[in-house]
């Protein structure tokens, strides 16, 4: 979806629109409204030649709070939903000023298991379904294992290539091509690699000292470890960026010693 031509046949053909030309905001663009809130990390955000924003997630798990047993997919969408307005709209700025925003789940599992190919929701009364509030939010959650709905051949085909890896139209053909290039791209397999390396050491260890000091304590090592990693990775951009080591350390909070050190790993 990094790629322009890719995102961009997507969204006309899931949406049934025509778009002149998309820009990117920023790949894995991660918000943080205050301190003390939780942040999301965003996997794409785009906005088209009307300033409609468009945000799409990968989701392969449908994961359930362990200690509730709730399902955590509709109420992360609405989180997302409500962060991405707070970065759109400026202080000072009126609220009809906010765009219209699409967020949209790809989704390897039917999550209401009534079988459609696509979920789509937006806002209606109850008192009358055909009321709609005219808040230009729209939530879409796409079924990979779908089996019926109105959805254009090149929507099913990436459907079957996202569960089968079976190419069957040009579309697919050139997510195929990109895929086969990023793989042979020794940097981006290197960088995979390593965080996947990562986040199966960190959940092993998050594991074995939640279990050894308790739940709590366990909770805020993992949430200090996910701070970490999350400056780790800002810290990356602002090398591609051209910023100095003392200038990363300053804006990440890092100690310079592992400013240095990530330097010479990127090198």
């Amino acid at each position: 979806m990094s790629r322009k031509r890719i995102c961009k046949h997507l969204l006309e053909e899931l949406l049934q629109i025509e778009i002149a030309d998309i820009n990117y905001l920023e790949a894995e663009k991660t918000l943080e409204p205050e301190y003390t809130s939780r942040g999301i990390r965003l996997d794409i955000i785009v906005a088209d030649d009307k300033n409609t924003h468009y945000n799409l997630e990968m989701q392969v798990k449908n994961n359930k709070n362990p200690d509730t047993g709730t399902y955590i997919l509709p109420k992360r969408s609405r989180y997302y939903q409500a962060l991405l307005d707070i970065d759109l709209l400026q202080k000072g700025q009126p609220y009809d000023l906010l765009p219209p925003t699409f967020i949209i789940f790809i989704c390897v599992f039917d999550f209401f298991e009534k079988g459609n190919y696509v979920y789509t929701f937006k806002k209606r009364c109850l008192e009358n379904l055909e009321l709609e509030l005219p808040d230009e939010a729209t939530t879409m959650i796409l079924n990979t294992k779908g089996t019926h709905g109105a959805i254009s051949k090149d929507i099913k085909s990436f459907y079957d290539y996202v569960n089968n890896h079976i190419v069957t139209t040009d579309f697919t053909k050139q997510i195929d091509d990109e895929i086969s290039y990023l793989k042979l791209d020794t940097k981006v397999r290197r960088e995979f690699m390593l965080m996947e390396a990562r986040l199966l050491d960190e959940r092993r260890e998050g594991i074995a000292e939640g279990k050894e000091i308790g739940l709590a304590e366990g909770e805020a090592i993992g949430l200090a470890k996910g701070e970490s990693k999350e400056k780790l990775a800002t810290a990356k951009r602002l090398f591609s960026m051209g910023l100095s080591v003392q200038d990363i350390a300053k804006a990440t909070s890092l100690p310079i010693e592992q400013v240095e050190a990530l330097q010479a790993e990127q090198a």
